[in-house]
C-alpha cells in the first residue's frame, strides 16, 4: 500500500515538474548561449532588448540575473538584479521568482557584503522555492543560508549543512549535463569545503583541515574558472601552518593566496589574509612589518564598512602595540576602529541570529510539517496534532512565566534601585552648557580623560549601580561638561547610550561565553551589568541587540542542548 501511495503521489506530481521544465526551458537555453560568448554581459543585454517586447518575463529575469553577476561596478549589478526580480514576479512562476530573489540576495550578500538585506532576499527566495522539486535550487539556498550561521558562530549546524552541499554538489558535477550547471555545482561544492575547513578550525577540530585543503588544491591549481576558490584553499592552508608554528611555510601560502583575492576585488578574505600575515611579523618580532598589515586591514575596513568577526583582534593588536609606544593618538584612534567593528558585529548578529531562528528555521520546519501532509494519508491528523501541541505549548509557556512572575515577585533585590537624576554642578571652567562647541577642552584634558575612559572601560568601572555623568566626572577629577563634551566627540554618542551600550555589551558577551550566566534572572542580569531596573535593562537590550533578552537566552540554551 506504501508503495502504491508512493506511485500515486509522483504522478500527481507529475504535470507541476512540466510546468516547470518548461518555464525554465528558455532559461537552459539563454544560459547555453551566454556560456559560449565571451562577451557575457553583451549577451544579456541582447537578449534584455530582444525578449523584453516580447514579455517573455522568465527569459528577461534571466537575462537581467546573468548581467547582474557580469556587470562591472556593484551599483550597476544591483540595478540589474532589481530588475531580475521585477520581471520574475511578473512571470508568475515560483522558480523563476526563487532564483531572481537569490540573485539580488548574492549581489548585497557579495558584491556589497550587507548581510540584513542579503537574509531578506534569501529568505524571499526560499519562501517561493518551498514547494518546489528543484534540489539544485534547494542546496544552493541551503548553502547560502549556510554562510549566514557560520557568519554568526553556529559553526555545529553550518558543519551539517556545508556536508550536504558539498554531498550533493559533488554528485551534481558528475550527473548534469548543462556546463553551466556543472561550473555552478563545481564552484558551490569547493566553497562548501571552504566553509567546512572554517568551521572545524573554529571548532576547534583540526584533524580533517589537511585533507579537505588538499582535495581543494587539487581540484582549484591552475584553473582559471576557480583561482578565488583556489586562493581561499591557500589562505586556510597558511592558518593551519601557522597554528603549527611552521612560520615560512604559513607566510608563502598566504601571500600566493592574496593574488586571486586581491583580483576578484575580495574584500572579506583579503584582509584576513592580511592579518594572519601580521601575526606571523608579528610573533618573528618584526613588529614594524606587522602593524604595515594591521592597518592594511584598517584600511579596507575604513573604505568598504564591513568586517569578519575574526578580524576583531587586528584592531586589539595595534592597540596594544601604539600603548607599548606610548602614541595616545593612534591608540585612541584604533580603539574608536575597534568599538565601531564591535557595533556593526553586534548590530549583525543579533539581527541575523533572531532573524535566521525566527523566520528561516520556523519555516523550515512548517515546510517539513507540509511534505508530511503531501506524503501520508494521516496528513489531516498530523495537522491538528502539531496545531494542539502548539496551543498546549502555549498554555504552559503562559503558565511558566506566570509563575516565574509571582517567584521573582519575593525575590530580595541584591542592590537598591539608586535614582539616575542628580544636580548637575556648575562646570568649572565654562558658564553655559547649552552649547558644547563654547566650551574649548586643551589637548592634554582630553588625552586624559580619554585615558580615564580607556581605563574606566578596561576596568568594567561602568557596572556601578547608579552612575551618573557627574559622579564619574568626579572620579576623573574633571567637571561633567567637558566629560560629555569628549564622550560625545570621540564616542560618537551621549554619555547615557555610551554606558548603555557598554552595559549590554558587556552582559551579552558574558551571556555568550559563560554558560552560568544563562542560569541567572533578567533582574540579576540587570544588576550584574550596572542596571537598576529590569524594564530598563530588557527594553535597552532589546534596543542594541535587536532581541528580547529572554529569548537570546533561550536560543542559547537551545543552542548547548543541540
Amino acid at each position: 500500500m506504501r508503495k502504491l501511495f508512493i506511485f500515486i503521489v509522483l504522478l500527481l506530481f507529475d504535470v507541476y515538474r512540466a510546468q516547470e521544465s518548461e518555464h525554465s526551458k528558455g532559461q537552459i537555453n539563454l544560459d547555453k548561449k551566454f556560456l559560449r560568448d565571451s562577451n557575457k554581459l553583451s549577451v544579456a543585454k541582447h537578449n534584455i532588448h530582444k525578449v523584453k517586447p516580447k514579455k517573455n518575463y522568465p527569459d528577461l529575469a534571466n537575462s537581467y540575473s546573468i548581467a547582474a553577476f557580469t556587470a562591472p561596478s556593484r551599483p550597476d549589478r544591483l540595478r540589474y538584479a532589481d530588475s531580475a526580480v521585477t520581471a520574475a514576479l511578473l512571470s508568475r512562476n515560483n522558480i523563476t521568482i526563487s532564483k531572481a530573489f537569490l540573485c539580488r540576495g548574492n549581489i548585497y550578500h557579495f558584491s556589497f557584503r550587507k548581510y540584513k538585506p542579503a537574509l531578506e532576499e534569501y529568505l524571499n527566495a526560499y519562501e517561493y522555492s518551498r514547494n518546489s522539486s528543484d534540489d539544485y535550487l534547494k542546496n544552493t539556498l541551503l548553502f547560502y543560508m549556510s554562510v549566514m550561521k557560520s557568519h554568526l558562530g553556529y559553526y555545529d549546524s553550518a558543519l551539517k549543512d556545508f556536508e550536504k552541499t558539498a554531498a550533493y554538489f559533488a554528485v551534481n558535477t558528475q550527473s548534469s549535463t548543462e556546463h553551466g550547471i556543472i561550473l555552478n555545482s563545481k564552484k558551490i561544492y569547493y566553497n562548501s569545503l571552504h566553509r567546512m575547513i572554517i568551521c572545524y578550525r573554529n571548532l576547534g577540530q583540526f584533524e580533517p583541515i589537511d585533507s579537505l585543503v588538499a582535495v581543494g588544491l587539487s581540484h582549484t591549481e591552475n584553473n582559471p574558472d576557480f583561482d578565488r576558490e583556489y586562493g581561499y584553499f591557500l589562505k586556510e592552508k597558511g592558518i593551519e601552518e601557522l597554528r603549527l608554528r611552521n612560520y615560512d611555510q604559513a607566510l608563502k601560502c598566504l601571500n600566493k593566496a592574496l593574488l586571486p583575492m586581491m583580483t576578484n576585488n575580495d574584500f572579506a578574505w583579503t584582509p584576513v589574509c592580511f592579518y594572519y600575515i601580521g601575526r606571523i611579523y608579528e610573533t618573528s618580532g618584526q613588529i614594524h612589518k606587522a602593524v604595515k598589515y594591521f592597518q592594511k586591514v584598517d584600511s579596507i575596513f575604513q573604505m568598504h564598512q564591513f568586517i569578519l568577526p575574526e578580524l576583531r583582534g587586528n584592531f586589539e593588536h595595534l592597540i596594544k602595540h601604539y600603548k607599548s609606544i606610548n602614541d595616545h593618538r593612534q591608540e585612541l584612534y584604533y580603539t574608536n576602529q575597534l568599538l565601531k567593528a564591535d557595533r556593526m558585529i553586534s548590530k549583525d548578529f543579533a539581527y541575523l541570529s533572531s532573524t535566521i531562528h525566527r523566520e528561516y528555521e520556523t519555516a523550515d520546519l512548517v515546510n517539513e510539517r507540509d511534505k508530511l501532509e503531501r506524503k501520508t494519508t494521516r496528513g489531516i491528523i498530523i495537522i491538528i496534532g502539531l496545531a494542539l501541541l502548539a496551543v498546549a505549548s502555549i498554555f504552559i509557556i503562559f503558565k511558566k512565566l506566570k509563575n516565574e512572575r509571582k517567584v521573582s515577585g519575593h525575590i530580595k533585590i541584591l542592590f537598591d534601585p539608586i535614582s539616575e537624576t542628580t544636580n548637575p554642578s556648575e562646570p568649572e571652567d565654562c558658564q553655559t552648557v547649552e552649547d558644547d562647541s563654547k566650551c574649548p577642552i586643551n589637548e592634554d584634558t582630553v588625552r586624559k580623560i580619554l585615558s580615564k575612559l580607556n581605563e574606566f572601560e578596561e576596568k568594567l568601572g561602568f557596572v556601578e549601580l547608579g552612575l551618573t555623568i557627574n559622579k564619574l566626572a568626579d572620579k576623573f577629577y574633571t567637571n561633567s561638561t567637558y566629560l560629555s563634551q569628549v564622550i560625545n566627540q570621540y564616542k560618537g554618542m551621549n554619555f547615557n547610550r555610551y554606558l548603555g551600550e557598554l552595559r549590554i555589551k558587556y552582559i551579552t558577551e558574558k551571556l555568550y561565553n559563560d554558560k552560568k550566566y544563562l542560569n541567572y534572572k533578567i533582574e540579576a542580569l540587570a544588576q550584574k551589568c550596572g542596571i537598576a531596573s529590569r524594564t530598563n535593562f530588557s527594553n535597552l537590550f532589546r534596543e542594541i541587540n535587536g532581541v528580547r533578552p529572554a529569548d537570546f537566552i533561550n536560543k542559547l540554551k537551545r543552542d548547548a542542548i543541540e
